[in-house]
């Protein structure tokens, strides 16, 4: 019980943190609800152009738009979370501080990340989503279990979100310097989460390969689950497969902490 106090007081923490920033947030509501819009757009022309393109109406393709601004930051798709200070305090040897603490290391950074995550969906995740349901016709399901599904399919993708940020983060154990490796896990997520366009209309085996990778949990879908493309059983299936995700890339993260750690304790001496 007391585990649970203390990691439920971190998540507390990173609630508070990002909700310190009240202007950052302002910026970021009025960024996505921009960047929506032109998305949005884009979408309308080229959807008019192939309508039913990826098997979606010009109203699903738009709310897919603004789905995807409402979940960007929540999904950390555009990276910029906990590893960048993670990067750092590997990068300072700050991290041995870390180590010492009667806490688990990974448990300690999902703990923060999940509080990070709650922020931004409330934060930065409602106010982009109206403003596109009253610039544009979204389809907005009204059924309240649709909603809680969407809920459930957004929470497992923050956790591969944060398995695989952890992993990027890591890497600075051996690269020192974490730059270059978070620049390209921002363009593949950009690229495979689907964000920018969805993954269902990639063609052949782009297509497969893209919708098997974990990032289709980002992003593809939690939307898919709000727009009803998935109902009943299929949720099994849709839970399964990014519950997959984020244990294996879990205890990946675990055995590459085991090895960084073991680093740490040689140059240490």
């Amino acid at each position: 019980m007391r585990t649970v106090r203390l990691y439920a007081a971190v998540a507390a923490g990173g609630f508070r943190r990002y909700a310190t920033y009240r202007w950052a947030t302002f910026a970021g509501v009025f960024t996505n609800t921009v960047f929506g819009v032109i998305l949005a757009y884009t979408y309308q022309a080229l959807w008019q152009e192939r309508p039913h393109l990826g098997d979606y109406t010009l109203s699903q393709a738009l709310t897919y738009v603004w789905i995807g601004q409402a979940i960007l930051m929540t999904s950390m798709v555009m990276g910029g979370g906990f590893e960048v200070d993670l990067i750092e305090r590997i990068r300072s040897g700050d991290i041995a501080v870390d180590l010492y603490r009667p806490v688990d290391l990974q448990s300690w950074w999902l703990a923060g990340d999940l509080g990070r995550a709650v922020f931004h969906l409330l934060g930065r995740g409602i106010v982009p989503f109206v403003a596109g349901a009253l610039l544009f016709d979204l389809t907005v399901p009204a059924a309240p279990l649709r909603w809680l599904s969407f809920l459930v399919a957004v929470a497992l993708g923050v956790v591969v979100s944060f398995g695989l940020r952890y992993l990027v983060a890591l890497s600075a154990f051996w690269l020192l310097h974490g730059d270059g490796i978070t620049r390209l896990h921002v363009f593949v997520a950009t690229f495979f989460s689907g964000v920018s366009l969805p993954l269902n209309v990639f063609p052949g085996l782009l297509g497969e390969v893209a919708r098997a990778l974990p990032w289709a949990s980002l992003v593809q879908l939690p939307a898919d689950v709000l727009l009803g493309t998935y109902r009943g059983s299929e949720l099994f299936g849709v839970y399964g497969f990014q519950a997959g995700w984020a244990v294996l890339l879990l205890a990946l993260g675990r055995l590459v902490q085991s090895a960084a750690t073991r680093r740490v304790v040689v140059q240490g001496g």
